[in-house]
């Protein structure tokens, strides 16, 4: 297994300066990640960097909290897809999920998830599993599913808890054997990072990736 392959390479701290991406971007191309996941206004800075690679650009929309309107996640998502951002990682509006307004959740992610579709992007649905019970994740992730989102991710990092094998099992018999999981928050080490893949994850987010993959075995073919 090429575990740099699963890695969203991330760096989202609210003091994250310009030469913390630049290094950011550098390890992505060192070691092969998928992506590099960085704040809206980084897309277009990492794109210039990113832009002779198969390194994808990701960013986050109505991050940490969820909680802005949806025409402000649509108008932030048009903006990150314009300045090159190929993969979007939305937080849903927990708040409504949690007053058992599903609809709303639906119809949030699923225009997002036409106007990244449109724009060449995929759609990754942060449900914050940290603040929900096993129910309201299920619910969130069939909302996403239904939406036509291409991954379930539990969480920001921002709001406690981490991803757990117990909530990447429980995400995938939501969601079935074919969309995307991303597994995310608390994430530091090869070890970890298998076991959230063999329960199901087909991502893993984590500001840790060097870490991770210079943890790992090295492959026949020299690769992580």
């Amino acid at each position: 297994m090429n575990i740099a392959k699963y890695i969203d390479h991330t760096l989202l701290k609210p003091e994250t300066t310009p030469s913390q991406i630049l290094l950011l971007c550098q390890e992505a191309l060192k070691h092969g990640f998928a992506s590099v996941c960085v704040h809206p206004c980084y897309v277009r800075y990492a794109k210039q960097i990113l832009r002779a690679s198969d390194v994808k650009v990701c960013t986050v929309i109505g991050f940490p909290l969820g909680a802005n309107s949806a025409e402000v996640k649509i108008a932030e998502a048009h903006t990150a897809i314009s300045d090159g951002a190929t993969e979007l990682d939305m937080v849903i509006n927990i708040g409504r999920l949690k007053s058992g307004d599903v609809a709303y959740v639906e119809s949030e992610i699923r225009d997002l998830a036409e106007l990244a579709h449109q724009g060449g992007a995929i759609l990754k649905v942060i449900i914050e599993t940290a603040l929900l019970t096993n129910d309201e994740k299920k619910m969130a992730c069939r909302a996403a599913k239904k939406a036509k989102a291409d991954f379930v991710k539990t969480c920001t990092g921002f709001s406690g808890g981490g991803a757990t094998v117990e909530d990447i099992t429980l995400m995938r018999k939501a969601v079935g054997p074919t969309m995307g999981i991303k597994a995310s928050g608390g994430v530091s080490d090869y070890a970890k990072a298998k076991l959230l893949i063999d329960a199901g994850a087909t991502r893993i987010g984590a500001s840790k990736g060097v870490l991770i993959v210079t943890d790992a075995p090295i492959d026949d073919s020299g690769g992580y």
